[in-house]
């Protein structure tokens, strides 16, 4: 059985928004619980593993309370002990020195908070994974709108190899892609003496990240366990972002997850999926395996995580997607400002209304033909000619340049 993949954001605590044709109406929840939500996740891969802590908030604009303080520490099945550190701002972390999953091996998390309440999970098995096999992509297309409007781009898709009994499986992917601002920087505006200098160092091309959001799960109920052919990954829109404009990498992450695990995984999927539509299925509890101690009827969301991992990098130039003839990514919010002194102003005047009072940057200089006499200045916004202000320059350890 194929799941559908969700492409909104999954959250642990539902706040519906209702509206009507005449007037606008926001239900104030009269029963609130302050709930806690555990995000864990423990590999055979030799690397510090995190778990997060934080609480259920009640206003859908606000920011998720942290769970400061807490004792947190991870039990196996052969007397292993590892504490996590305290990193602050809810974050919790093993020393990847001193503790890696092991498959075959059961782990129990265990979590006490400042208040004094003591949380423990069900122990889990890290269970083996199978080896991704390839991961390729082909020109597609995506219905948005509610099927009124089209997406021309491209789906990457995955094959797996055959696993040891494996019915249920999770995916996680990390993209990357390197991009250039339209109007980079490559000039100073030197107000002292009027002068125009060239930047040293040039922010025109730079790397952007971003990990999934979205639950990819597949099960196999009837228990085959034979390889796992085509499954969707990710949809990119090739004119919507730009992402495809020089190049892309997609690193896929492939888990194994228990049949509890997969539920869990499927009810969140399910709830994400109604909406805030009043006449959908209305929410129900999302199963957690971590449990207060002293208290078993308090609700606790999340889910500790436990399986091997396996993993897989794409990458696709801007090559591949010329050749697939797809539309290309334009900056529109990108248009450049050119600005001449008016009667009874100097180049100052013009610099200092430009960058200092409408946030614009001085990009370059455009001289009359032949001459070193200034003609215009250009201006571009901040985002547009400075590529550090949406990404980073520094390149990635594992990029490989390929246009």
């Amino acid at each position: 059985m194929r799941n559908m993949r969700p492409k909104s954001i999954v959250t642990l605590f539902v706040v519906f928004t209702l509206s009507t044709c005449i007037d606008p109406y926001t239900p104030k929840l009269k029963e609130y619980d302050s709930i806690l939500v555990v995000d864990g996740l423990i590999t055979d891969a030799n690397t510090s593993y995190t778990v997060k802590l934080s609480r259920t908030f009640q206003n859908q604009n606000a920011s998720p309370e942290v769970v400061p303080d807490a004792k947190v520490f991870i039990t196996d099945d052969a007397g292993n002990n590892s504490n996590l550190n305290n990193k602050g701002n809810g974050i919790y972390k093993t020393d990847s020195l001193e503790f890696t999953g092991i498959v075959g091996r059961m782990y129990t998390l265990h979590i006490t908070i400042k208040a004094g309440d003591e949380y423990v999970s069900d122990p889990c098995v890290m269970q083996s994974v199978s080896d991704i096999d390839s991961i390729y992509f082909a020109k597609d297309q995506e219905q948005v709108n509610n099927g009124t409007q089209s997406q021309e781009g491209i789906s990457i898709y995955l094959d797996s190899k055959e696993g040891d009994n494996i019915q249920f499986y999770r995916w996680a992917y990390e993209e990357t892609w390197k991009f250039k601002v339209p109007d980079p920087k490559k000039f100073n505006f030197n107000m002292a003496d009027s002068s125009i200098t060239s930047v040293p160092d040039i922010k025109e091309y730079c790397w952007k990240s971003r990990k999934s959001d979205e639950i990819l799960i597949y099960s196999n109920y009837a228990g085959q366990t034979g390889p796992i052919k085509k499954e969707p990954i990710n949809f990119i829109a090739s004119d919507q972002s730009d992402r495809l404009l020089i190049e892309y990498s997609l690193l896929i992450k492939q888990y194994s997850v228990s049949k509890n695990e997969y539920e869990f995984w499927d009810n969140l999927k399910q709830i994400n999926e109604t909406g805030s539509d009043i006449f959908a299925s209305q929410p129900f509890p999302v199963i957690s395996n971590i449990h207060n101690i002293n208290n078993p009827i308090e609700k606790v969301l999340g889910y500790f995580q436990v399986s091997a991992v396996k993993q897989k990098r794409i990458f696709i130039p801007f090559s591949e997607i010329v050749r697939l003839q797809l539309p290309f990514y334009h900056y529109d919010q990108c248009k450049r400002m050119e600005a001449v002194p008016a009667i009874g102003q100097t180049w100052d005047d013009v610099y200092m209304a430009i960058c200092f009072y409408s946030n614009f940057y001085f990009v370059e200089p455009v001289y009359y033909p032949g001459t070193n006499n200034l003609e215009k200045m250009v201006y571009a916004k901040p985002e547009c000619a400075n590529c550090e202000l949406t990404g980073t320059s520094t390149k990635p350890d594992f990029w490989i340049d390929l246009n």
